[in-house]
């Protein structure tokens, strides 16, 4: 099962930043009058200035993180230099390039308006407009004013704080209480190795895998941290990870099957989880989720079939039901090639939806 899958490995996630982005000035326009040897009456000349740099975010395929805007959070595009003499135009700035990781929602950090999403490599998205040039005295010139002294400044660059929000592009999210075995799954998933230990919490950040069915069939497994009643409400790790969940198009549900806590009640939990995420969000309460019983090789043998007819007996589960140990992999190859089917069905009916369109 270890060698039958592989991938990328683990990946920490900085997802939140804020910078300031500021376009280039636009230059001002030239006063000139034209002045040569037997041209007496040259009239005015005066250029106009060249335009301010304009700032662009740029999507890309290899920036996994938004760390670096942790040391860098000012950008400033050029300005534009101020016409002259004989008609000539100030030089443009130069526009500047922001190069963000794929998945980054652009948002005004003073408004809280959502202004853009970078959801595929290559997207570019103009973030602050360069300033115009201003106009030389040439433009002013008139029958009755033929010798204008008036030309105009050019207008500011655009200045905006903006909040940068990484979202994690998986096709599928594992999702559970705190210890329910995510991580250990992703390992016996994928070649991630994300860290794994016996105490709640031991995923602090988001980390990706990637599931190879086949040598054409793959798919993308985000191990998401672990959620606590309340965390809608920011408890525990609160809605920095639950919004990693937006883009999945279907939800494992690990529950841990084995607790050994006297209090332990994992129809509890599911419930639990599921108020969580109808509270944060309406469409991801929707989304397609899968039951997953973990560690099941903590439990005798002869009672892994009663114990997950009682499990879904007490939740009312409906949707599709997976017994499986993630630590020895027992059932993890049978779970993925399910989920790859899933995944190839939807894929051919969004395409099948889009061309009826």
């Amino acid at each position: 099962m270890r060698g039958f899958f592989y991938g990328t490995q683990a990946m920490k996630f900085v997802d939140e930043a804020i910078i300031e982005v500021r376009a280039g000035d636009g230059g001002n326009g030239c006063v000139s009058f034209r002045r040569e040897r037997f041209i007496p009456r040259g009239g005015p000349d005066g250029g106009d200035g060249g335009r301010g740099g304009s700032i662009y975010l740029e999507a890309v395929q290899d920036l996994n993180t938004l760390a670096d805007f942790r040391h860098t959070r000012r950008f400033a595009a050029a300005a534009g230099k101020a016409g002259k003499g004989r008609q000539m135009s100030g030089r443009a700035g130069a526009d500047l390039m922001v190069r963000v990781p794929v998945g980054t929602l652009i948002s005004s950090e003073e408004t809280g308006e959502c202004l853009g999403d970078l959801a595929r490599a290559e997207q570019r998205m103009l973030v602050a407009r360069g300033g115009r040039g201003g106009l030389g005295n040439s433009h002013f010139k008139r029958a009755t004013n033929q010798a204008p002294r008036r030309a105009t400044a050019g207008t500011p660059g655009e200045r905006l704080t903006l909040r940068l929000e990484l979202k994690v592009l998986a096709d599928v999210g594992l999702l559970g209480m705190p210890n329910a075995g995510k991580s250990t799954l992703l390992r016996a998933m994928t070649a991630a190795r994300p860290r794994v230990a016996d105490y709640p919490f031991t995923t602090l950040y988001p980390h990706l895998g990637v599931a190879r069915v086949e040598a054409s069939r793959s798919f993308v497994v985000a191990d998401i941290p672990g959620l606590i009643a309340g965390a809608a409400q920011g408890a525990g790790l609160g809605t920095r990870f639950l919004r990693h969940l937006a883009r999945t198009r279907l939800l494992l549900h690990l529950v841990d099957v084995a607790r050994t806590d006297q209090d332990a009640d994992p129809g509890a939990d599911v419930r639990t989880l599921e108020q969580e995420l109808s509270c944060f969000s309406s469409a991801l309460a929707q989304r397609e989720r899968w039951l997953v019983l973990n560690k099941l090789d903590q439990i005798p043998a002869v009672e892994h079939q009663a114990v997950q007819q009682q499990m879904v007996r007490h939740l009312g589960w409906e949707g599709p039901v997976f017994g499986i140990s993630a630590r020895t992999g027992d059932g993890c190859a049978f779970l993925c090639q399910r989920i790859m089917a899933f995944l190839e069905t939807r894929s051919a009916d969004s395409l099948a939806e889009e061309a009826l369109r």
